[in-house]
């Protein structure tokens, strides 16, 4: 007799992202059916019995399918299992894409926290079609990297009452009471990091992959957005800014593409920016940031960087990853600036050009708790549940896509505003 199906699998549970995934679905997934699936059945088992303990509440008895990432009938059996795989097992360069054909073949919908480009547009262009083929939603980017900044847009867009020029996104992120800790400095865990070195290592696979995703160029919108300088005071948050180097603007990218091609809607452009307390502490990450990137493009270099994480991140990188009272006091705020039109000057063609400059600006702030592992385990989940309950909201009927793209007609919004370690969506000042 076949078992029925359950609604979500949570494949990876062991890893350090994937057992704070296990916590956090027992409130999110709480009226759903749910398993866990990993290489390790008495780690596995050593996952539900701790973060049982954690939310108080007996986990025992939770579904466990022994999956490994080189072994696909395996995967093939977790995928044909459940209804949406939640994939927390990167880097997802090397251990995703078994997981992502395996759910393909399986007609189960994926979902990861992927932040690596070159992954995410490699699925694209290699499972797109397939996907459609299949009624399969396959959307990477759904955790810190890269919803508050993808899906912040959609609600920009929401609230705007006109038509969006441009956002310019700054992020600023801390520990509250860093000073008086005790604890370890860690923040985040070496899968975290080990993705980052390989991103910046193979950098230039991009253009390449873009060229054959997206074969014809995009129009050019005026006013073009200009990059503000290297480093600079922003007064929109009063710190001292930096380009933020994460995936967000590729994901953003690629989600404003898609509503263009499908929609005809104008593209919002986009710029990401990181703030800082000093100049001191700015100059000070843009050195290290500097010397990684440098290290991370020679095998040397990348060897001695994956060796020892905690020593050149000056104890920021661990095995172990931070500590949970670090975690719970850890938080984020993305303040975005919007420039545009109001309605009033909306153009009869989406394509048209506007010849007066922008007139209305909008700000908004995106927020939330332990963004590593709080708040992006509650993001990844949230898409989940988003999937089984609003797919007749989602583009077509499947695809390989980033969240904006996916979520931007759902509502997601107010799923990931629900709980207690989800986001934040707020507007600050409408002028």
């Amino acid at each position: 007799m076949a078992t029925e199906r359950l609604d979500v699998i949570i494949f990876g549970a062991s890893g350090f992202t994937g057992k704070y995934t296990v916590y956090e679905a027992v409130s999110v997934l709480k009226d759903l059916k749910w398993g866990i699936a990993g290489r390790n059945r008495a780690k596995l088992q050593e996952v539900l019995k701790e973060m049982g303990a954690k939310a108080k509440k007996d986990l025992s008895q939770t579904p466990i399918f022994i999956a490994d990432v080189n072994d696909e009938a395996s995967l093939l059996n977790m995928a044909k299992s459940c209804r949406i795989v939640v994939n927390t097992a990167g880097p997802y360069r090397f251990f995703g894409e078994n997981v992502v054909r395996a759910c393909i073949n399986a007609g189960t919908h994926h979902v990861d926290v992927s932040g690596e480009p070159q992954y995410m547009e490699t699925m694209q262009l290699k499972y797109n079609e397939l996907a459609k083929e299949r009624g399969v939603y396959v959307i990477s980017a759904c955790g810190f990297d890269s919803i508050p900044a993808d899906m912040g847009i959609v609600f920009v867009e929401k609230n705007f009452d006109g038509v969006v020029n441009s956002v310019e996104t700054f992020l600023v992120s801390g520990v509250k009471d860093e000073k008086n800790a005790s604890d370890s400095k860690a923040g985040i865990n070496t899968g975290t990091w080990q993705s980052a070195v390989y991103g910046l290592a193979h950098a230039d696979e991009l253009r390449g992959i873009r060229q054959k995703l997206y074969p014809e160029r995009l129009p050019k919108f005026f006013p073009i957005l200009k990059h503000r300088p290297l480093i600079f005071r922003s007064r929109e948050i009063n710190k001292v800014c930096l380009p933020f180097p994460g995936s967000d603007r590729s994901v953003v990218m690629r989600s404003q593409r898609f509503l263009y091609d499908t929609e005809k809607k104008r593209p919002v452009q986009m710029h990401a920016y990181i703030g800082f307390s000093s100049w001191l502490a700015a100059i000070f990450v843009a050195l290290f940031a500097t010397i990684f990137a440098l290290m991370a493009k020679f095998e040397f270099g990348r060897t001695l960087l994956l060796k020892y994480p905690s020593f050149f991140s000056g104890g920021f990188v661990s095995p172990e990853g931070p500590s949970e009272s670090r975690m719970e006091r850890s938080y984020f705020k993305m303040t975005m600036k919007a420039t545009g039109w109001p309605s009033s000057q909306r153009l009869a063609e989406s394509t048209d050009q506007y010849t007066e400059p922008p007139t209305k600006t909008l700000m908004v702030r995106v927020s939330g708790p332990n963004p590593g592992y709080g708040s992006t385990c509650v993001a990844l989940l949230s898409t989940a549940v988003t999937i089984l309950r609003e797919s007749n909201k989602m583009p077509g009927n499947g695809g390989v896509l980033p969240p904006g793209a996916a979520f931007s007609k759902t509502s997601l919004i107010s799923e990931l505003e629900k709980h207690e370690h989800g986001i934040k969506f707020e507007i600050l000042a409408n002028k």
